[in-house]
């Protein structure tokens, strides 16, 4: 039987007429719902340290994993020297001290354009935020005398089997992630930056991504329907993967980090004409619990050992490609801080969505490179198209009121 939408509204009218709710009734039943949206996840912090020995927005501290708003602008530095780039870092560090905090903006009086865009109003909350700035190779050219200063493994990003790379979407000077609670905080903050430092740093390209949140409960899940980054390292570990501690370095880097981005188109629509059982092979995890295929609950290891043919979980599955659990491939794992995108609409009428992946490490040969590696003609890569981003080094953390990015660098 068919009902028209004008039959359904009727119907639901009438039904509301008869039904003895009161407002306060309709209120709390609201209150509980949204209580009921947010229950089991974990407590996103005020905001976030901006001093320290490493910076924040790459292990975010507290119970919740990383923010739910990002933005991953990356640009080219137009400064005329090495004098005037040093001037746009210590902007870029006043403006990212302030923005963290959050504060009352300046008034500059009626004759003068507003101090702020009042996107968040007229006192500027911190909401999370975290400003994490990475410098790419092209830096290091001639332009600023910086060459021998380079990070040791600093590359352009590499273009693998099955990539599309478009050059509009690629590399960058610079590279700062913003991340947020809230995506006006995000999109303010950007603005903010790129207007104080106008002149001398140049958007190349951005996107914006948000993180989904569990459901119903674990690790978020990316546009594909699974749940990702399950296997992430926490803790000391973590650390141990990703810092730099010297090791052929220069002096000035230590306590930064290699960050990988890598921009991910989905083909949805076509991944949503595949079958249960072949999604789940090509990832080795159950979609609706992410628990391995010979698991029960998402955060079981699985045990390759004991399927070795790989009739349970295949030999090709995402999965196990990308982290075998082996001796030998322990040091290569990364720590990974992805989310979501929507760009709207592509030429040819299918969905622009897709995944930001990004990820910290050591070296980036030794661990992302050698996963990536493993990924090649992975079954997914019919439904993946990586088409931009880059690789960057992101700064050691701004340790005081007097420090500034890149400072070690610049000075």
């Amino acid at each position: 039987m068919n009902v028209s939408r004008r039959r359904f509204l009727s119907g639901a009218a009438a039904g509301a007429a008869g039904t003895a709710l009161t407002a306060g009734v309709l209120a709390e039943g609201v209150h509980q719902d949204a209580e009921a949206a947010t229950a089991g996840q974990p407590r996103a912090e005020s905001s976030y340290p901006f001093h320290g020995t490493h910076q924040s927005g790459i292990l975010t501290p507290g119970p919740a994993a990383k923010q739910n708003a990002a933005c991953f602008a990356a640009f080219d530095v137009t400064a005329a020297n090495k004098k005037e780039f040093a001037e746009a870092m210590r902007t870029l560090t006043a403006r990212a001290r302030f923005l963290t905090a959050g504060g009352t903006p300046p008034d500059l009086g009626l004759g003068e354009p507003p101090s702020d865009s009042a996107v968040l109003g007229p006192e500027v909350i911190a909401d999370g935020l975290t400003v994490t700035t990475g410098v790419g190779s092209s830096l290091f050219d001639g332009r600023f005398g910086l060459a021998a200063l380079k990070p040791a493994r600093l590359t352009p990003m590499r273009t693998f089997p099955n990539d599309t790379p478009d050059p509009r979407w690629m590399h960058g000077d610079l590279l700062i992630q913003l991340c947020g609670h809230h995506p006006d905080t995000v999109h303010h903050a950007l603005r903010d930056i790129t207007r104080q430092t106008r002149g001398a740093l140049q958007l190349r390209w951005k996107i914006d991504g948000y993180n989904s949140p569990p459901r119903p409960s674990g690790t978020g899940r990316n546009l594909l329907g699974f749940k990702d980054g399950t296997a992430n390292p926490t803790g000391s570990e973590a650390e141990s993967l990703i810092w730099s501690t010297g090791d052929g370095e220069p002096e000035w880097a230590r306590g930064g980090t290699y960050q990988v981005v890598r921009l991910i188109r989905m083909l949805v629509e076509f991944w949503d004409r595949v079958s249960i059982n072949e999604q789940e092979n090509m990832f080795g995890r159950r979609r609706d619990s992410g628990a391995p295929l010979d698991g029960n609950a998402e955060f079981d290891t699985p045990d390759y050992p004991a399927d070795p043919e790989g009739s349970v979980i295949p030999l090709d599955s995402h999965i196990r490609l990308a982290n075998p659990r082996t001796p030998e491939t322990a040091r290569q794992q990364l720590v990974r801080r992805s989310y979501n995108y929507d760009l709207g609409v592509e030429p040819n009428g299918n969905m622009a969505t897709g995944h930001i992946f990004t990820c910290f490490q050591q070296d980036v040969v030794r661990q992302f490179e050698a996963i990536q590696t493993r990924l090649i003609d992975e079954p997914l890569t019919d439904y993946v198209q990586p088409f931009g981003g880059g690789y960057f080094f992101a700064l050691p953390g701004v340790l005081d009121e007097k420090d500034w990015y890149a400072r070690g660098l610049l000075s």
